[in-house]
């Protein structure tokens, strides 16, 4: 499976918490994983992204604390554990893959990065 699949969206009142889950990827080395968010009406946001090798990660500052993105052991599965969530986070959530750039030691919050994408998943934070 080289797409990525998203599963673990759903509706949550504010303050709650969803966890976020995605697993594929064709890239087996200097792999990039990332979240992204998007709302009607305006473009895509970079949440979180993950070197998979490294274990480094880099957040939007819209959700640094509350956010944390992760892998399991065998690195084919990353989550993205959203807590004390705002109706802000409202937004379809996309899970994306490509690889480390040149020189780099954390994955920019850059869709430029992530030539791979999967099909979305609707995050809905009620007031």
């Amino acid at each position: 499976q080289v797409q990525p699949v998203e599963s673990g969206g759903g509706s949550v009142q504010a303050g709650g918490s969803l966890r976020l889950s995605c697993t594929g990827s064709p890239y087996n080395y200097r792999r990039c994983m990332g979240w992204f968010r998007q709302t009607p009406g305006k473009g895509r946001e970079g949440v979180a992204t993950m070197y998979l090798a490294a274990d480094s990660a880099l957040y939007a500052d819209s959700v640094k604390g509350r956010f944390t993105i992760s892998q399991d052991n065998s690195g084919n599965t990353v989550y993205l554990q959203m807590n004390s969530l705002m109706s802000e986070d409202t937004a379809v959530y996309y899970c994306a893959t490509g690889r480390l750039p040149p020189k780099s030691v954390v994955c920019p919050l850059d869709e430029t990065t992530f030539p791979v994408w999967g099909q979305g998943t609707q995050v809905t934070v009620s007031s």
